[in-house]
C-alpha cells in the first residue's frame, strides 16, 4: 500500500485499551501512551463488567489490565477476553509485586506483567513489545516465581527427564519456554492449534508437571545444562591449548 505521494503508507498506530479503576492513574498512563505516534488510546474503563462489553466492540491491539479491581480483577478479564479473542496480547499492570498473581497472568494467556513503579519509558516499551507478539514479565516476579517452582531441581535433574521426549515435543517445549502461546507454537512450527495443544498435554505429562510454567522452567533447566556440557569441552580444549 502507498500514499498518495508513492511513498509507503504510514503503519497504523497500535490500539490500546485501558482497564484501571483509579481515574488519576488510568489518566496519566492514557496521556503517557497517546503521546506516542505508534500508539493511540482507543477506550477505557474502571471496572471488570465495563471492560468486558467494551473491549470486544472496540477491538484494540493491546488491552492494559489492572490486577485488581473493585467487581474482580484483570485475569480473570485476560482469561475470558482470549477466549473469544485470541489475537489480543494483554499486559497485565499492578502495584503488587506477586509471583502468583504472576503465574495466574501466565495460564490466562496474558503477553506481559509489570508493575506500576516502573518508569513511563519502560511502560512504553512494554506495550510496544506486547503488542509485536513478544512477551514482557517483571523479572523480580519472574525470578523469584522460577526459583519456586523449580523446587530445588538441578539442572542435570531437568536434562535427565528429557530423553522421552520426541522431537517435536522437545521443539515445543522449548518454544514453551520462550513463552509462546499455543497459536504462535503453531504459526512457528506449521501446526494446527489443537495439534500443539495435544503435544503439551502429552509432554506435560511425560515431565510428571501439571502446569505449562512449570514445563517452562524444565526447558530452562536443561538448556541451561546443555550449554554447560557444551562448553566443557570447550575449555578443557582451551587449556591444553595453553599448556
Amino acid at each position: 500500500m502507498t500514499d498518495s505521494k508513492g511513498g509507503p503508507a504510514p503503519k497504523a498506530p497500535v490500539r490500546v485499551f485501558l482497564l484501571d479503576d483509579h481515574e488519576v492513574v488510568r489518566r496519566g498512563v492514557h496521556d503517557l501512551l497517546d503521546a506516542e505516534p505508534d500508539l493511540t488510546i482507543v477506550g477505557e474503563a474502571a471496572t471488570a463488567a465495563q471492560a468486558l462489553v467494551r473491549i470486544p466492540a472496540l477491538r484494540p491491539h493491546v488491552a492494559v489490565l489492572d490486577v485488581r479491581l473493585p467487581d474482580g480483577d484483570g485475569v480473570s478479564v485476560c482469561r475470558e477476553l482470549r477466549s473469544s479473542m485470541p489475537e489480543l496480547a494483554c499486559l497485565m499492570l499492578t502495584s503488587f509485586d506477586d509471583e502468583e498473581a504472576l503465574l495466574d497472568a501466565i495460564m490466562a494467556g496474558a503477553s506481559g506483567y509489570v508493575l506500576k513503579q516502573i518508569t513511563g519509558t519502560d511502560l512504553v516499551t512494554a506495550v510496544r513489545t506486547v503488542a509485536s507478539g513478544q512477551s514482557m514479565l517483571d523479572p523480580g516476579a519472574t525470578t523469584r516465581l522460577m526459583a519456586r517452582l523449580r523446587g530445588g531441581a538441578e539442572p542435570e535433574e531437568a536434562k535427565q527427564t528429557l530423553p522421552g521426549l520426541t522431537e517435536r515435543e522437545r521443539e515445543i517445549l522449548a518454544l514453551v519456554g520462550e513463552g509462546l502461546t499455543n497459536r504462535e507454537i503453531g504459526k512457528r512450527l506449521y501446526l494446527a492449534e489443537k495439534t500443539v495443544k495435544n503435544n503439551i498435554s502429552r509432554l506435560l505429562a511425560k515431565l510428571g508437571v501439571e502446569r505449562r510454567v512449570q514445563a517452562a522452567v524444565i526447558a530452562t533447566q536443561a538448556i541451561a545444562a546443555q550449554e554447560h556440557h557444551n562448553a566443557a569441552p570447550s575449555a578443557t580444549r582451551d587449556r591444553r591449548a595453553r599448556n
